[in-house]
């Protein structure tokens, strides 16, 4: 008799399916081998599942005992095929009937006593089982939560191989994994610990905050230390939307399968910082065993590259296709991995190694060939790709010291889930969740521009000689973003100058702007402010007798 359990492997985020077949014959001396590409991490499980099987009072038979992984030309790792190689033996030694488990997909690590332990993956795992067909999954009770996130399975939660020995035995019924989440620590969300608020000043900067979140365009804020560019993007939190159901699943597919998540269902969008000595592979994802990176852990959420001219050369530049993309692909001798890796990307940087280039507060020490080896790592085409930049400049010292609290983020939430509703009123036909992510064909569709508009785009692209083909398509999803904030359908010719004030050439090369310009953004980002505010107090003060 042949044992046949049906399991999956884990390739990149995604489970694919796995047949575990197992034949004993006899033989003169007894032998086990695993044949179809296994991992040594699965030929070890040989050990664990000798161990487990003696523990509920069995043991490999003395025979030869063959263990087919098929397909067998797909490689498989991890130790999650223990369990099903467990089942598949006992099922070809007689020891039950396979009936009850065949529509099911089994997977989990044994320990030395037959626990059985977590694994990765478990969603991937359940989301196979759903599109195969199959009736449900039996899976560690610890990760159980996991599949219970996809509807239409019977999910089985087991904690030791003799539950489900003692079911099949004895014919009744595997036990269910609970329908509720698993018990969490409470924490506090960081993003409840701060707030835009407690930034002074830095109007300019917070406008562009609301339009990068509102239409999910990339942002850099550049400018000397100490002037608050970490203090403003570490706020992102507070003003991102809730993700629906749908990235709500995307992202713990992808947590999961790398074994990050504490409970159920990722609710919170995620919010990378990797530190800035970190490799490529790290960043975009890769490795021998090829994984996901931060870009794909930023998935839906936010990837914040502070010091961004201190990465690596490498690293940076091979964010270009991800962010033009919103996926990331990794081509290895054995084959091709592709990632999401949809993220809003938050960058800070100084004009200069020191920091204190074109700025009064301090003489610059840095050497002209450092200062020109640093900028050149932030290459053209890459700040092609960010829609916003932002020079950060210091705040006055009665602005900073000011007891008046600056707008908090609740009122700007509100303004972007309002932008952001509209958004998806437009563009869910096309599939697209936000400005950012219109295709060239779909801005054509739903941006058209007046004449008036038009004018103001050539007017634009004459005076800015830089801007180049996607720069400009970029400005018109900025304007878009403006128009949705503004809550007009058309696109205004303000809303285009809006835009046109947040993208320059070369935001290191004059990291404080002549005291005209300066003074001026900040002032018309000032009164807007100050406008924004007095109807959030309209809205939320009760009327006076």
């Amino acid at each position: 008799m042949v044992g046949l359990i049906h399991s999956c492997a884990l390739i990149g985020i995604d489970a694919v399916p796995v047949d575990v077949e197992c034949a004993i014959a006899p033989g003169q001396l007894p032998s086990y081998s695993v044949v179809g590409l296994p991992a040594p991490s699965v030929k070890e499980g040989a050990v664990r599942i000798r161990s487990a099987l003696r523990a509920i009072g069995h043991d490999l038979p003395l025979k030869r005992v063959v263990v087919n992984l098929a397909p067998a030309d797909l490689r498989k790792n991890g130790c999650a095929l223990d369990l099903p190689i467990a089942l598949a033996i006992m099922i070809a030694d007689g020891l039950f009937e396979p009936g009850p488990i065949l529509e099911l997909l089994v997977l989990g690590e044994l320990g030395l006593e037959g626990q059985i332990r977590r694994v990765n993956g478990v969603l991937a795992a359940a989301m196979l089982a759903r599109d195969r067909g199959m009736r449900g999954v039996i899976v560690p009770q610890e990760v159980a939560a996991e599949a219970l996130l996809v509807e239409g399975l019977d999910v089985y939660g087991v904690e030791h191989v003799s539950q489900i020995v003692k079911a099949l035995q004895n014919h009744e019924d595997l036990p269910f994994a609970a329908a509720a989440e698993p018990r969490r620590k409470r924490r506090v969300r960081k993003a409840d610990l701060v707030d835009l608020s407690e930034v002074r000043g830095q109007y300019a900067a917070r406008e562009a905050i609301e339009m990068s979140v509102a239409g999910g365009h990339n942002l850099l804020l550049a400018g000397p230390p100490g002037t608050g560019k970490t203090m403003l993007a570490r706020r992102f939190a507070t003003v991102l939307p809730t993700m629906t159901r749908d990235e709500a699943l995307e992202t713990t597919k992808i947590y999961s399968a790398l074994g990050l998540v504490e409970g159920g269902l990722i609710e919170e969008r995620p919010f990378r910082s990797p530190h800035h000595t970190i490799s490529s592979a790290a960043l975009l994802g890769g490795g021998s065993l090829p994984r996901a990176g931060e870009i794909s852990l930023a998935h839906n959420g936010v990837l914040f590259l502070d010091e961004l001219p201190e990465f690596s050369r490498a690293a940076v530049e091979g964010l270009r296709e991800p962010l033009e993309e919103r996926a990331v692909s990794i081509v290895r001798v054995n084959g091709m991995l592709r990632l999401p890796a949809s993220f809003l990307l938050v960058a800070a940087a100084n004009p200069c190694p020191c920091g204190w280039l074109g700025t009064t507060v301090r003489e610059c020490t840095c050497p002209r060939f450092a200062i020109d080896r640093y900028r050149s790592r932030l290459s053209g085409p890459l700040l092609d790709r960010i829609d916003l930049q932002v020079v950060v400049n210091p705040v006055k010292l009665e602005e900073l010291r000011s007891p008046c609290p600056g707008e908090a983020s609740v009122f700007m939430r509100e303004r972007v889930i309002e932008a952001r509703d509209r958004q998806v009123a437009r563009l869910a036909p096309y599939g697209i969740r936000c400005n950012a992510e219109m295709t060239t064909s779909v801005l054509r569709a739903t941006c058209p521009l007046g004449s008036a508009s038009e004018q103001a785009l050539v007017h634009i692209v004459e005076k800015r000689k830089s801007l180049t083909a996607r720069s400009i398509d970029r400005l018109i999803k900025v304007a878009r973003t403006n128009a949705d904030l503004n809550g007009t359908d058309a696109i205004t010719p303000r809303d285009l100058f809006d835009a046109a004030k947040y993208r320059t050439s070369d935001p290191l090369s004059d990291p404080v702007l002549d005291e005209v310009s300066a003074a001026q953004l900040e002032a018309d980002a000032a009164t807007r402010a100050a406008a924004k505010a007095l109807v959030a107090r309209t809205l939320t003060d009760p009327p006076s007798n």
